[in-house]
């Protein structure tokens, strides 16, 4: 960071040294100076900015501006054929007709970008593939700390990417006065360091940032189509608004439905009542991914473990629910002991009968 700041202080130096020497437009040698200096910072300003722009993007505007460029230009020699007044007039509608064309060429092509395809040149093929493998960890996927779970079993493949703008958000969340959300935010970090050491996995930290962004959900948007891959989530808002904006989500939360057991209405199984139910004699229980089972009749075998009947699955938008009965017979009659069968005193033969 600091040779690029020395080298940029360099090409000012360079510049303004180059125009106070040869005094461009008649100029004193310190406005000369000056000017040149003010065309330095300009060039620097607009470099910060290219560097922030796809190379899709990038290659549209160029590509556009050729074309808006190209065409002034010849409109411009058809109507000198055309108009033999070599006047003023001419000359700076020639000038202005190119500038114009070009720019209109330059903001459609960069607006139309996205319908370039890089790889069928062959060029940068490699570089888009790769990037399609990258995975973008947003900040309410690494506080929950499943994504680690995941990236251990080996499901996940290419590399993730971590940004600078999501680290700075942990890190403010870890020093909130607030302790939850304090404790939030040092959770999120040990889930990092605990990502970055499992072995098979590529964790990558990226610099780019969006100034002119404020909200961090909107940055990894953007950043999402700058290396053309997923975001990894489990955040509704986001999870809706990169679709809306074209980009592709993993949606843990997604994830976690599509891996909890399948069960059917008249099958039985065995829960802990772990709370009372809404309504009337009802109880509650937990399995283990999470999902809540309601038990009728079963508000008296709170804290206990218990066979039940499964009447009804329910999806939801927060999850599934599993409805089901409890048979207090079938429960009686399995813990009822069995009965004792009194048997009749022996007779015990008399000594000496006979």
């Amino acid at each position: 960071m600091l040779d690029l700041v020395f080298i940029r202080g360099l090409f000012v130096l360079i510049v303004s040294a180059c125009a106070y020497h040869f005094k461009p437009l008649n100029a004193s040698a310190p406005l000369a100076a000056t000017g040149g200096a003010v065309v330095a910072l300009a060039v620097i300003f607009l470099e910060m900015r290219l560097k922030k722009v796809s190379l899709p993007r990038l290659i549209g505007a160029v590509l556009g501006s050729a074309v808006g460029i190209f065409g002034g230009f010849l409109v411009s020699v058809v109507l000198a054929h055309v108009n033999h007044d070599n006047s003023t007039t001419l000359h700076f509608f020639q000038l202005g007709l190119v500038m114009w064309l070009g720019y209109i060429g330059l903001v459609v092509g960069a607006q139309k970008s996205d319908s370039l395809n890089l790889g069928a040149v062959g060029l940068f093929g490699g570089d888009k593939v790769a990037t399609k493998t990258h995975k973008i960890l947003d900040t309410s996927v690494i506080i929950d700390g499943r994504i680690a779970d995941i990236a251990e079993t080996g499901f996940l493949d290419g590399s993730l990417v971590i940004p600078q703008f999501v680290l700075r958000e942990l890190q403010m969340v870890a020093d909130s006065a607030d302790s939850l959300k304090r404790n939030r935010g040092r959770r999120g970090l040990d889930i990092l360091q605990r990502i970055q050491k499992i072995a098979n996995l590529e964790v990558r930290i990226v610099e780019e940032d969006f100034p002119q962004v404020r909200e961090v959900d909107l940055k990894l948007i953007e950043l999402a189509k700058i290396y053309g891959c997923k975001i990894v989530t489990n955040d509704f808002n986001l999870n809706k608004v990169a679709q809306l904006r074209g980009v592709e989500v993993l949606n843990i939360n997604e994830l976690a439905n599509a891996l909890k057991p399948i069960v059917l209405p008249g099958e039985t199984m065995r829960v802990f009542i772990l709370k009372e139910g809404k309504e009337y004699n009802q109880g509650v229980a937990y399995l283990d991914d999470g999902t809540m089972v309601v038990v009728d009749n079963a508000r008296r075998m709170i804290s206990k473990t218990i066979d039940v009947s499964v009447t009804s699955v329910l999806q939801t938008t927060a999850g599934k629910m599993i409805f089901g009965k409890f048979d207090d017979r079938v429960h009686v009659s399995l813990e009822k002991p069995a009965e004792k069968v009194e048997r009749p005193p022996r007779r015990e033969q008399a000594v000496g009968e006979g």
